[in-house]
């Protein structure tokens, strides 16, 4: 495509295609929209925000645990980009389905893949088939009201041990041994409440491989876990060792620092004693552990009766290596939380070993290593499940940066229209949602929520429900759609 070409000008828009409408997608939407060949004039946009569920916002509102206090400003600043109305959202359209690459291809000069990661990261070791093992990754799209997730969860187990030192290990620890009563200021929907509600567990173990100064979490996930009314925290002396390198980072990183002083003020604070600890349910953080065997046992063959791990030391670099003695723990349910792992998206190079997209900086390849024109990746399926908002915001800015430098070689669109995407669909009758949709359905978990405060609290609790969030993805569809239409 040359300088000369009316794609990119007032005539005819660069159209470009974002599958995804999590922070990786929304980011880079915007990016596009902000920068500076658009704001000089030099090149005008037309961008289109696929996503394969009814509502915006991924993992945001798929994967991020509902009593995190930080979630409403990450909505807030997405939704201000959608509301801004110069970024289409097309929700209810599944890529490889509903659109394929050749009808991206036909109608967008561009298309930026953003489809994060959604699974849980494996966990080889025997046993992990047993019933009562558990990916993190799913039990927070259970407890998050997913829409493609069965709406019960099988919580009958006392003792639960979580594997994993990252946030979503804590996520998942701190759901499992919160009351549920104190979760519902939050969105949960009604089945989520329910099912935590009857849950008997009394003890939830969390297990990292390394020592305190090697967590992964942050110290506001950290910090949260002692907020959790009539749940005691306990601590393990002998699992407090720190090498040469642990002495560094903690002298070194702020981070670090803060994290091993608030776990060493806790154990402090701890009775020597901890049968003096009076909770009804108590939050067990271990580490130097590293998982070995899943086991049953004689009186229930099949399911979870306990874990092994073996004990490890820290061997002067951060690492850890196994001593060669190992512990049991009788557990009933494990919950694997050791990382997400991306889905292959179909006709696009997918490298099976990392879980992301094939590409060069978000440029996407072919099996040849050659970048494909016009195809793109950013987030999570770009760079793998690593990092925080502010790198995807990087992820972002990198790979539109590519598009733009790229935009003069792109393959042009042959049906560049707006409106011919929505005719396309309406053919094949995929019943696609709209910004004006999520609105629509927005106000209706509002509703739901202000319902249930004004009848006097939730479930015999007296509390205030902001929202509660519809979970049927054919209801959410129904709100969606029938809240445009009476609009019209």
């Amino acid at each position: 495509m040359s300088s000369s070409t009316t794609v990119g000008s007032a005539a005819r828009p660069l159209r470009v295609a974002v599958v995804g409408s999590g922070p990786a997608g929304v980011y880079a939407a915007d990016i596009l929209t902000k920068s500076e060949a658009v704001k000089s004039g030099e090149l005008t946009v037309s961008i289109d925000l696929f996503d394969r569920y009814p509502a915006p916002y991924g993992l945001i509102r798929y994967g991020v645990a509902p009593d995190h206090p930080r979630i409403k400003g990450i909505v807030n600043a997405l939704h201000k980009v959608l509301d801004r109305g110069d970024i289409r959202f097309f929700g209810n359209v599944d890529y490889g389905t509903d659109l394929t690459i050749e009808d991206l291809r036909k109608h967008y000069d561009a298309v930026i893949f953003a489809t994060g990661a959604i699974k849980d990261a494996d966990l080889n070791i025997p046993g992990i088939e047993l019933e009562g093992s558990f990916g993190g990754a799913d039990f927070v799209s259970w407890y998050d009201g997913h829409p493609d997730v069965p709406r019960e969860w099988p919580l009958e187990a006392k003792e639960i041990a979580v594997i994993g030192n990252g946030n979503v290990a804590l996520d998942v620890a701190r759901v499992l041994s919160k009351h549920a009563d104190d979760l519902l200021v939050t969105e949960i929907p009604d089945n989520v409440y329910a099912g935590l509600k009857a849950s008997p567990v009394t003890d939830v173990h969390v297990f990292g491989r390394r020592g305190p100064a090697q967590v992964k979490f942050t110290p506001l996930e950290l910090r949260e876990l002692s907020h959790s009314k009539d749940v005691d925290i306990i601590l393990y002396p002998e699992d407090f060792e720190f090498d040469e390198e642990s002495d560094r980072q903690i002298q070194t990183n702020n981070q670090t620092k803060t994290m091993v002083g608030t776990l060493t003020n806790w154990i402090a604070e701890q009775p020597e004693d901890v049968s003096e600890l009076k909770a009804s349910r108590r939050l067990h953080l271990h580490f130097l552990h590293s998982p070995v065997e899943i086991y049953d046992d004689a009186e229930t063959p099949g399911k979870v009766a306990g874990i092994k791990f073996e004990r490890t030391e820290l061997d002067g670099t951060g690492n850890a290596r196994g001593t060669g003695e190992y512990v049991d723990y009788p557990v009933q349910a494990v919950y694997r939380a050791i990382g997400y792992f991306g889905s292959a998206l179909p006709d696009v190079e997918f490298d099976h070993k990392k879980g992301v997209v094939t590409n060069d900086g978000g440029r996407v390849l072919d099996a040849s290593g050659q970048h494909v024109p016009g195809l793109y990746a950013t987030g999570w399926i770009k760079r793998g499940p690593v990092g925080l908002i502010g790198h995807t915001k990087g992820d972002a800015l990198e790979t539109v940066t590519y598009l733009l430098e790229d935009r003069e070689n792109l393959p042009v669109a042959s049906v560049p229209q707006e409106d011919a995407v929505t005719e396309l669909l309406d053919a094949r009758g995929v019943k696609f949602t709209s910004w004006e949709g999520w609105l629509a359905l927005d106000a209706h978990e509002l509703a739901l929520g202000a319902a249930a405060t004004e009848a006097g609290g939730s479930h015999g609790v007296e509390v205030k429900r902001e929202r509660i969030k519809v979970v049927p993805r054919e209801d959410m569809v129904d709100i969606s759609r029938d809240g445009v239409s009476a609009q019209v």
